[in-house]
């Protein structure tokens, strides 16, 4: 296959399927610790060896109970990835404030060092730079050479960027050396815009990818009027488009989120999907969904509904 690089930067193998925390940190609705507890257990149980979080999901609740809950370092634990260039200041009461950019070097390592607090731990897996598309300059003035310090340091193993942006994760693959990127939303289904330039650059540069978003915020999970569209109510053509994949899912008895969850890994360069998850139910359905036969009857018919490309396939078979 063409789009597996010969090499991947990454010290360790990715598992390729990880558990997405911003749902434990509140997003779109309250999870209690014990709901949070029992999404973990089920995570672990179910093979999801890969935990992503970041300091503002719930403004540092998801890192507090991924201390509370995981392992402790050292342990047989997940891969554990967290996000810096965010800083979070409470209120004097101690309840949540404002989020702040702060790109320097001390900000990126008060960053991690309270993310360490929270974790429980002495160092991450990965540690990647957050939703930085509109920072280039401070990027490469200040962050990027501090990751890189504290990757030389021991305190992550890994570097890279997350966001939900391909072509400013391009931008940087193509001018830094990272190890790692996450992608969130732009390699699904009904978005493709990874695979023009972010994916065969990072194949060439062997930079393991991440992808998150393979639902698009909901729409890929269960296409019903009122389900969001990459954080957005979604439009009646994408509500249609989304049904339109389904029926085709449907004529093979195979579920949408199955196909939805198993289409980024069609593609050489791409090591591990994130899934956002607020309950053991969820875990278990997405685990279900991962683990499910997709004929390639099914991925042949998509690709000629612009559902899923055709290079992809020859490539897959090649």
């Amino acid at each position: 296959m063409t789009d597996r690089p010969a090499t991947n930067r990454l010290p360790f193998t990715l598992p390729r399927l990880g558990l997405g925390t911003a749902p434990l940190g509140g997003l779109f609705e309250d999870v209690s610790d014990e709901e949070a507890a029992a999404t973990l257990k089920a995570a672990a149980e179910g093979g999801m060896s890969y935990v992503d979080t970041a300091p503002r999901y719930g403004h540092g609740l998801a890192e507090r109970r991924l201390g509370r809950l995981l392992p402790s370092s050292g342990g047989a634990g997940p891969v554990i990835s967290t996000k810096t260039g965010w800083l979070l200041r409470p209120r004097p009461d101690g309840s949540p404030g404002e989020v702040i950019t702060d790109w320097t070097e001390r900000g990126i390592r008060e960053s991690l060092e309270s993310s360490l607090a929270r974790l429980g731990r002495s160092s991450v897996d990965i540690l990647y730079l957050h939703d930085a598309e509109r920072f280039p300059d401070e990027i490469r003035r200040t962050a990027y050479p501090a990751v890189r310090r504290l990757r030389e340091e021991g305190l992550v193993k890994a570097i890279g960027f997350g966001m939900n942006h391909s072509a400013p994760l391009a931008s940087y693959v193509a001018e830094f050396e990272v190890d790692v990127v996450l992608v969130a939303g732009r390699l699904s289904l009904l978005d493709h815009e990874a695979l023009t330039e972010l994916l065969p650059l990072c194949a060439r540069t062997g930079t393991a990818v991440v992808v998150g978003g393979v639902f698009n915020t909901g729409l890929l999970a269960d296409p019903v009027p009122g389900a969001m569209f990459n954080y957005q109510p979604a439009t009646a053509a994408s509500l249609e488009r989304a049904r339109q994949c389904r029926a085709l899912c449907d004529a093979y008895e195979v579920p949408l989120p199955a196909a939805a969850i198993q289409f980024p890994l069609l593609h050489g360069a791409v090591d591990s999907v994130v899934l956002g998850c607020r309950s053991a139910a969820e875990v278990t359905a997405n685990v279900a969904a991962a683990r499910f036969p997709v004929p390639d009857e099914l991925w042949q018919r998509l690709a000629r509904a612009g559902f899923v490309p055709e290079r992809l396939l020859a490539e897959r078979v090649g």
